[in-house]
């Protein structure tokens, strides 16, 4: 008898790998059977581009359907969004139920994926007269166990304890994906499975193809291990006594309450394997260069997102067919035919150090409305700078603005360019390079509509409409300066899940946990701050000079220390990308801290551009504008109560029976 396509996905399978090729033009036919489309080399393709469909949109999938860049204390939404984004706004005020909709989908989605895998492998074979040979054939089924073992590792990520099947299983037994495998037995597979796979998939599809960019490679596998098992050796889930006696089904501990340090070292192993496979393969950090030779910090970190794929020789793991369109549209200000109420919170504004290098923040007293100002760092709150801020680089953020410094040719020979104008309120002034990437104020020149912004209330950009941030910023990190909302002008680029930037800093904190002294930590830390354009580090307490870009080294003393600097490194190298700073807080056990509080920004009410403490009138100060909620069961996504009142063997995640 043949079988019949009934229902597996196919419906979805108009995912196009590439900007350039659709691998389907029309979804099959759900009457197709199994044996038409593996006979047919268009429907085969058609089918592992649906296999490949469920890999996350970096852009909007993550802010949105995901949420992930939305619950973190980066990526602010405006909470006035709540008709439309109600799902992913819940999870940010710790609204959460066993019967709360997810829009990514996790817990059903990944499994039909996985589904289809397992039928592809089980059925495609070569098509000689239609030119699919063995070695393709076999190429595409590695492709799908790639996809499987990712795919599973996202649901791990996000549940802790997950059913699993490996096979193919039939659809109609009882038996299917019952129970759960305990979170350490599900990276042991995950992890075999990826180096199994690492040694047989390509390095790079390029040589072949351009069309084939964005389909699995050795280096994706040895990127999601490096991530995992950092995840895995994390006090989240390495000796956390949070989880003892907390059991599956089965009786088997879910999570391993024992500290083992070897999970460190396994993972700094891991993260290592993928550096040095990365730089053969010829990847390597984005750097752009001024005209007298010297590094361009603002360019470089700039061009980590908008270099096409072909010549991004950072980026790692990408989702070709992003939707950055829809990203930007939320970040541009309304007033510029924008939706703009992507905005950032006030603590990562703080986080961002000065020009020299040094923080402006050391911490809170009691709350984020009282900061501890370093005194050393030059930074204050009060009043508004005299000069222009201008620096050696070819961003020309000012461009347009009349009296402005753009492209300014200095006696070395090198483009200068403003990246802040007199007048400017101080917060923003003289800070290091990645802030003027990141953070988009209030009276900052916004070239493409000819103004500068104006968030106060009742302007053109501000409140108390539902298209305005509500912290008083938003957000430019990852939104191209070519950007033009009003004529739907949004420049292409590849959606970028993982990139070698990420794996430098992976690889620090593993060894900075397994082996404090090795001298790759402060190598692979300072490669990330060479390109930022701020000073780096030296060891032992001691400053021994200057640095590659001419500064002084800050000295870093002992580990505690070395952590520390890791940890802030992070927060600002990797801000509102990919929800990495959400998931930083959870593997540290941070989460609970940083994330139940009262969260700032500037006066949303305000309506004089004043810093007056005592006038409740300035825009100018900070003001609390939400209250967020993060309990300790928010670490893991509960499952959905009706599946387990489906399913007696499945144990909901850790403290949500208690709710």
């Amino acid at each position: 008898m043949k079988k019949l396509i009934n229902n597996i996905g196919l419906s979805c399978l108009g995912l196009c790998l590439n900007s350039c090729v659709d691998f389907i033009d029309n979804a099959p036919d759900d009457t197709l059977t199994l044996e038409m489309v593996f006979d047919d080399k268009v429907r085969m393709e058609d089918w592992l581009s649906g296999v490949y469909n469920k890999i996350p949109d970096p852009y909007w999938g993550m802010l949105r359907d995901y949420g992930y860049d939305s619950i973190g204390d980066d990526l602010d939404p405006s909470q006035r969004w709540y008709q439309w984004w109600g799902n992913t706004l819940n999870f940010v005020i710790g609204q959460w139920f066993t019967n709360s909709t997810w829009d990514a989908g996790l817990w059903s989605g990944c499994p039909q994926r996985i589904r289809s895998a397992y039928l592809f492998i089980e059925n495609a074979h070569p098509i000689p007269g239609q030119h699919v040979t063995e070695q393709d054939v076999e190429t595409m089924k590695n492709e799908c166990r790639f996809l499987i073992a990712y795919y599973y590792w996202m649901m791990l990520e996000a549940y802790g304890g997950i059913p699993f099947f490996d096979g193919l299983a039939d659809v109609e037994s009882p038996n299917l994906m019952r129970g759960q495998k305990s979170f350490d037995e599900m990276v042991t597979w995950i992890d075999n499975q990826l180096v199994e796979l690492s040694k047989v998939l390509p390095e790079t599809w390029l040589n072949k193809s351009a069309q084939y960019y964005g389909r699995a490679t050795s280096i994706m596998c040895l990127a999601v291990r490096a991530r995992m098992l950092l995840f895995a050796a994390s006090p989240l889930v390495n000796g956390n006594e949070w989880y003892k006696g907390f059991k599956n089904y089965d009786g088997q501990e879910r999570f391993n309450s024992t500290y083992d340090l070897k999970k460190w070292e396994k993972a700094a192993t891991a993260c290592k394997e993928l550096i040095d496979a990365a730089h053969a393969a010829g990847h390597d950090l984005n750097r752009d260069y001024n005209d007298d030779g010297s590094l361009d910090p603002f360019m470089s970190c700039y061009n980590v997102f908008f270099k096409r794929g072909d010549v991004n020789k950072e980026a790692l793991f990408v989702r070709p067919d992003s939707n950055f369109g829809e990203f930007e549209k939320h970040c541009v200000p309304r007033g510029a035919s924008g939706n703009g109420g992507v905005g950032i919170y006030q603590t990562l504004v703080d986080a961002f150090s000065m020009q020299n290098g040094k923080l402006p923040i050391t911490g809170y007293n009691g709350n984020y409305g009282t900061p501890i100002i370093n005194q050393e760092s030059g930074y204050t709150e009060k009043g508004f700078s005299a000069e222009k801020d201008i620096r050696k680089t070819k961003y020309n953020l000012y461009r347009g603005c009349p009296g402005a410094t753009v492209d300014s040719i200095g006696s070395d020979g090198a483009v200068y360019n403003q990246v802040a104008a007199s007048g400017t309120y101080n917060m923003y002034v003289n800070r290091e390079p990645r802030f003027y990437l990141t953070v988009m104020w209030n009276r900052q020149w916004y070239h493409q509509a000819s103004r500068e912004t104006q968030f106060m209330s009742n302007e053109m950009d501000g409140g108390p409409t539902h298209d305005a941030p509500q912290a008083g910023y938003l957000n430019r990190k990852r939104v191209s300066l070519e950007t033009n909302q009003r004529d739907g002008q949004h420049p292409y680029r590849p959606g970028i899940l993982y990139r070698l930037g990420e794996a430098y800093l992976n690889y620090a904190e593993a060894l900075n946990e397994s082996d404090p002294s090795n001298p790759d930590i402060l190598k692979y830390l300072n490669l990330i701050r060479e390109r930022a354009g701020v000073p780096q580090y030296s060891g032992n307490g001691i400053s021994d000079g200057k640095d590659s870009n001419g500064f002084d080294r800050i000295p870093l003393n002992g580990q505690d220390e070395v952590r520390e600097a890791i940890y802030h490194e992070r927060r600002v190298e990797l801000c509102c990308e990919n929800g990495l700073r959400y998931f930083d807080l959870r593997r540290w056990k941070k989460a609970e801290e940083v994330l139940d509080q009262p969260m700032y920004g500037m006066n949303f009410s305000g309506t004089k551009l004043s810093d007056d403490e005592n006038d409740a009138s300035s825009f100018y100060k900070r003001t609390q504008y939400i209250v967020r909620k993060y309990e300790r069961k928010f670490y893991w996504y509960p499952i959905y109560q009706d599946e387990i009142d489906k399913d007696p063997t499945l144990v909901q995640a850790p403290f949500w029976n208690n709710q």
